[in-house]
């Protein structure tokens, strides 16, 4: 059996501190939203749902749950520069719901600034995202999530839902992955 740990180059954020930053974006989140709001956590698929998890237990206010799946990659590492919806939210009440969007992680941009604008001319009566990673320098579109749990620098980080090439989500804590194995 393959030991994940051997993969990783150095832990970028531990368990402890992945659980601080979640409970510091919770704190923003509801003072943000008041408990009568109607809030819907939209988990983008597949690498957010660990971060989803633990945030929507974080949150003291009430939320629903939604998922998108959606892709922008080319290959494991490169953005194909296209966003291909492949699951959407089908929602009766979209135009009395806050959709929060829910990311692992902001490189490019794209993917979010797009889903931002498909999501308000859907008809949701706002939009945020929420990420837990923020890759500011691979920006490569104007774009800023409203609630960032941390910005990283450009390392191709792997573990907590983040994955490379359907690996390594498992791990507790987020890592910079051995660039020999990438």
């Amino acid at each position: 059996m393959t030991d994940w740990n051997d993969h990783v180059e150095r832990v970028l954020l531990s368990e402890a501190e992945i659980k601080e930053i979640i409970e510091k974006l919770a704190r923003k989140i509801e003072n943000d939203y008041s408990d009568k709001e109607n809030i819907v956590l939209v988990g983008i698929l597949k690498g957010s749902v660990t971060f989803l998890s633990d945030l929507m237990r974080a949150l003291r206010i009430p939320a629903q749950v939604d998922f998108m799946r959606v892709s922008s990659y080319g290959d494991a590492t490169t953005s194909s520069g296209n966003v291909n919806i492949i699951l959407d939210i089908n929602r009766k009440n979209l135009p009395s719901e806050n959709l929060l969007i829910v990311e692992d992680i902001v490189d490019s941009g794209r993917t979010l600034k797009y889903l931002v604008t498909y999501l308000l001319n859907k008809g949701a009566k706002s939009v945020r995202t929420v990420t837990l990673l923020d890759k500011p320098d691979r920006r490569e579109v104007d774009y800023t999530p409203e609630y960032v749990g941390k910005q990283i620098e450009n390392h191709f980080v792997i573990g907590y839902g983040l994955d490379y090439g359907e690996k390594y989500r498992t791990l507790p804590y987020v890592g910079v992955i051995k660039p020999e194995l990438i």
